[in-house]
Formats: structure tokens, C-alpha cells, sequence
């Protein structure tokens, strides 16, 4: 089975955008994985993850908007929770299911997270890596100071070796995994330099709304459905204390930690991978 790439339509406030995504497995299959990635990477962050299940479940790997192969949004001000959850509302429909499953890394988790604390909520089973209920201002600020802020680079080479020093927190990859993330995150311009992916307006409305801790845990207790809740032994976005809570408040979570790795864990490691993967199709076993 091979990856096919598509998109679909979303709205927001200022017209329609166009979403892309990449998708896994048999277009037959009821049982649907939807993977969302972090604030600034993409939907093709999954491949690895995505090949090694596609025997299971029809998957669709998303550029959320501004991201990836996606559009840009004219307002930058749209960019936000409101408009995300629009968005994978409009994916979820396009794929036809009437329950889906979830794996949200980052702001992919949160965006999971408040979809299934929603009334009638069609996530079915939600795995939420390295983020939870409460994000502390200090890791705000840590990615407030690249947000937007990425330079050129005149190769792929230099490209990666930045990529490899911002991102030393995903924890050991090999130099083909490396080289992946950079590949996908790369978008040439006209006079044969490399930027990334994003748009960098995505940090206006990030930057606007004042870093302050982010207390999420009236959502979580919403939250209904089975949760695995992944983290980096060293992330400095989900703490462990509140990752434990998270295993004895609303839904009880499972909780896993990966260690050596901080914020957050890439799932393209075989172990990280089985954890996702046999926890999925427990139920199935």
C-alpha cells in the first residue's frame, strides 16, 4: 500500500483554505487513525509511525493551516485552537467515519484533547505525546524565541545540522531520520535557498496573547474516551508531576515515558512506536 497525498477544504472566519494531507492504508478500511503534528512540523512527521500501521487502519497525516503544503491564512489572527478544531472537524467528516482514533504530538495533542471533551465526540481512543492539561509559561517562552524566527539556509546540509541543534530534544535519531524531518521541512525558494515549512505568521497571535501558564484541566476531565499519554523523560512542556495526574484525573490515563528524550519524542523510534502501536490494537489483539 502506498501513501497518496489530497486535501480538503476548511473555513474560517475570512473564506475557505485549502488542507493537505497525506494518507495511509486500504481507502476500504472503517477503523480511522488521524495523526496531527506539532506547532511548527508537519503531517509527513508520521511516516515511519503511519507505515508501520497502515496494515491496521486508514490514516491521514494532516498539514494543520499555515504548515506543510497547506495555505497560508491571509488573517494571521486566525490562527488558534477555534480554527484548528474547524479544521480536523472538516477532516474527520471527509474521511467518512463515524469514529476516529487520535495521535496528537504537541499542539496535535491539545487540538485532540479538546475534540474529545466535546459532547458526542467522535474520538474514539486518543494518544497524546508530550502534552498535557497544563503547559508552564517557561516552556511558552523557550519556543517563543524561535517561533517565526528561522533563518535561510543556502543548503539542505545546513539546513539539517540547524534542525539537529533546535530539535536535540526528539532525542537519538539516526541520520536518515534526520535527514527526513529536514527534508519535509524544507520549502525552496526561487533563488535556490531553503526555508521552513511555516508560515511565520503563526507567531502573532502566539506572541499577542501574552505568555502566561496555559490550565487546561477543566478540558481533561471532560475527557471520555481511553488516553495514553506519552512523554519525554527530559520535556520541559509536560512535566512529570502533572503527567502522573494525568494517570488519576479525568479519563486516568496511561502514562509512559521515554527516556533520554525531552520535548518530544519523534515516534519514528521502533520502541516508541510499538508503545502507540500496541496500545491502539489492544483491544483488537
Amino acid at each position: 500500500m502506498a501513501m497518496i497525498a489530497s486535501e480538503f477544504l476548511g473555513l474560517g472566519p475570512h473564506g475557505f483554505h485549502r488542507l493537505h494531507y497525506t494518507a495511509w492504508g486500504e481507502a476500504t478500511n472503517h477503523r480511522v487513525l488521524i495523526c496531527v503534528h506539532g506547532l511548527t512540523r508537519n503531517g509527513r512527521d508520521f511516516d515511519h509511525l503511519a507505515m508501520d500501521l497502515e496494515d491496521h487502519y486508514r490514516i491521514y497525516c494532516p498539514d494543520v493551516a499555515g504548515r506543510g503544503k497547506s495555505d497560508w491564512l491571509t488573517h494571521k489572527a486566525d490562527y488558534g485552537y477555534p480554527q484548528y478544531l474547524n479544521d480536523m472537524n472538516a477532516l474527520i467528516a471527509h474521511s467518512g467515519a463515524r469514529t476516529v482514533d487520535w495521535v496528537g504530538t504537541s499542539m496535535g495533542g491539545l487540538i485532540g484533547m479538546l475534540l474529545a471533551a466535546q459532547p458526542n465526540s467522535p474520538i474514539r481512543r486518543l494518544v497524546m505525546n508530550d502534552v498535557g492539561p497544563f503547559v508552564p509559561k517557561v516552556a511558552l517562552e523557550r519556543i517563543g524565541e524561535y517561533l517565526g524566527k528561522a533563518p535561510g539556509f543556502a543548503t539542505l546540509t545546513e539546513m539539517d545540522s540547524y534542525i539537529r541543534a533546535i530539535a536535540a530534544s526528539f532525542g537519538p535519531l539516526t541520520d536518515e531520520q534526520w535527514r527526513h524531518l529536514t527534508v519535509h521541512s524544507a520549502v525552496q525558494a526561487e533563488d535556490g535557498s531553503y526555508r521552513f515549512a511555516y508560515d511565520p505568521g503563526i507567531a502573532e497571535p502566539f506572541q499577542a496573547a501574552g505568555l502566561e501558564d496555559v490550565d487546561l484541566w477543566p478540558v481533561w476531565e471532560q475527557v471520555r474516551c481511553p488516553v495514553l499519554a506519552l512523554r519525554g523523560e527530559e520535556s520541559d512542556v509536560l512535566g512529570h508531576e502533572d503527567a502522573m495526574a494525568m494517570g488519576q484525573r479525568g479519563p486516568k490515563a496511561r502514562v509512559v515515558e521515554f527516556q533520554g528524550v525531552g520535548h518530544a519524542p519523534a515516534l519514528m523510534d521502533e520502541g516508541q512506536i510499538r508503545v502507540v502501536r500496541d496500545w491502539l490494537l489492544a483491544e483488537h489483539v
